[in-house]
């Protein structure tokens, strides 16, 4: 319905204005946001055949012209397919154009390509395997000129994993465009601290220019101005205190470090590495209470889909620790757990320039890009985290020294994967991870339901596909690197500034000036 009238309004509007459709791609780009609008396709082929009157060969190049394709996930489930009975049904005239599309493209893989008959149906708009379902992706990827993914690992990934034959047919589309945020919103609006006090150091010229930034990296060891970025990052601590007190009921010092992770909740995303992480501190506080442990406050805030059973799982067991540890007199409040509940746009205004550390740990090769890691560094946070989607980039960006890398590459957890091996071995040398995982599953913290996490945890010990436990001691010891650099108050506040000084290659802005120049042909005055 949306694609429909959509087109049908750009289609209108462009005839009204220039009066043929031969100019329609040098008139129109219309970018495809993931697949969900990827009818739209068949869509336009239709307007321009049925309601216009065009040849097929001219409609088709046309709609190439016209349409470009941003890819936003690698993972299948996001992939969208459609049952062709359905297709048929509901939309008879469409599937016979997504018949004919793909008759084509398969001719052409075949003779220009010389493609095996397995290729052929890797290339094909039509998943035969397991009742035939129209693949979404494939219809958007053939029906334009341009296929993006949105950071540099991302869009290598797309060209080797679910479009790697589709990129041999047609090698000169896919590109890459590095997701941005708006800097009006995550810096300047939800941190008008910050963005007064960077003013006074280096002048206004920034807020229109955001790559100018750069310039606060000459004052990063600048004892004076070192106070004055910490001061600031107190005063949204203690807003952030309020909030939390207000809306879970939870007293925390803004003192802590406070350890963020707020994000859609998924088992790629791994939030269970870090609560598991927060119940082995908490084994450890108890154990060793003659140590100086840095006060830490971890905080999670994030939405699971309505039947995704083990993310409901996770937010479960985060809100079950957390009742256990917030409530222990002998961690003496040097440990404690939140989980925000309702998280939207407007909270993470309010947790974002109160983090010190960022939680960008996904399993290395299923993060596309992620825009909360840059809001953060924004924000003068420093991310612990996984070279993964746009990571990548924002350790290229502050380099070695100012962020916290840790845990298995791309290649890696797929060599881990390849083998199905159960991680025996890591559950055998690592005490604090076994114990964690036995005090879960066993009941510890869910005693009212002494199983509730049994095959969760299960999970973990049986195949571990998303690398929890096989990188739990990286993790650990990447975290135990962040106490120490807490420690020292100075390297940590440079490296905080650096982060902010830095992060201009992440705005929006310069995204959308790609998007214009490369794939929309937009000329500028």
């Amino acid at each position: 319905f949306f694609s429909c009238a959509s087109l049908q309004d750009i289609v209108r509007r462009h005839l009204q204005q220039y009066g043929d459709l031969g100019s329609l791609p040098d008139k129109v780009a219309i970018q495809l946001n993931d697949t969900h609008p990827a009818i739209s396709v068949a869509e336009l082929m239709r307007i321009l055949v049925d309601e216009n009157g065009l040849k097929w060969e001219e409609a088709w190049k046309l709609t190439k012209g016209t349409f470009g394709y941003t890819n936003h996930t690698l993972l299948p489930e996001a992939l969208e397919s459609w049952p062709v009975a359905l297709l048929e049904r509901l939309l008879p005239r469409h599937m016979q154009i997504v018949y004919q599309i793909n008759a084509a493209v398969l001719t052409e893989a075949r003779a220009k390509a010389s493609f095996s008959d397995q290729q052929v149906a890797n290339v094909s708009l039509i998943d035969e395997h397991g009742g035939r379902r129209v693949r979404m992706g494939q219809l958007a990827f053939v029906g334009s000129h341009s296929i993006n993914g949105v950071s540099a690992l991302h869009t290598e990934l797309m060209k080797q994993t679910v479009f790697a034959d589709l990129h041999k047919l047609y090698p000169e589309r896919i590109n890459n465009k590095t997701n941005g945020i708006t800097p009006r919103r995550w810096l300047m609006q939800c941190n008008p601290g910050l963005t007064k006090l960077i003013t006074e150091r280096i002048g206004p010229e920034f807020l229109d220019d955001i790559e100018k930034l750069h310039q606060l990296d000459a004052h990063a060891q600048d004892p004076g101005f070192q106070k004055q970025f910490a001061a600031v990052k107190h005063a949204n601590k203690e807003r952030l205190v309020k909030l939390i007190k207000d809306r879970v009921n939870v007293k925390v010092s803004a003192d802590a470090l406070f350890d963020v992770q707020i994000k859609r909740i998924h088992e790629y995303k791994r939030q269970l590495l870090n609560i598991i992480h927060a119940v082995a501190l908490y084994d450890e506080i108890r154990a060793h209470p003659e140590r100086n442990w840095v006060p830490r406050v971890k905080i999670f805030a994030g939405k699971a889909a309505p039947s995704y059973w083990n993310a409901k799982l996770i937010i479960k067991l985060i809100n079950d620790v957390a009742r256990v540890i917030n409530n222990d007199p002998a961690v003496r409040g040097l440990l404690k757990v939140v989980f925000l509940p309702n998280y939207n746009v407007s909270l993470a205004e309010l947790i974002v320039p109160a983090a010190d550390l960022s939680e960008q740990i996904s399993t290395a090769g299923m993060e596309a890009s992620g825009t909360g890691n840059m809001k953060f560094m924004a924000n003068g946070a420093l991310t612990i985290g996984t070279m993964d989607g746009a990571n990548v980039e924002m350790h290229k960006e502050v380099g070695d020294d100012n962020i916290f890398i840790f845990g298995l590459t791309t290649e890696q957890v797929d060599e881990k994967r390849a083998k199905g091996e159960a991680p025996a071995e890591v559950l055998q040398s690592t005490h604090r991870l076994r114990e964690a995982l036995d005090a879960i599953s066993s009941g510890v913290y869910s005693p009212d339901d002494p199983n509730r996490y049994r095959d969760l945890i299960g999970g973990l010990r049986d195949h571990d596909w998303f690398m929890v436990a096989r990188d739990f001691d990286a993790y650990w010891d990447a975290q135990a690197k962040v106490e120490k650099t807490w420690l020292d108050r100075s390297r940590w506040d440079a490296m905080a500034i650096r982060n902010t000084a830095n992060v201009g290659f992440f705005s929006s802005d310069r995204t959308i000036r790609q998007y214009a120049h490369d794939i929309w042909d937009v000329q500028t005055a």
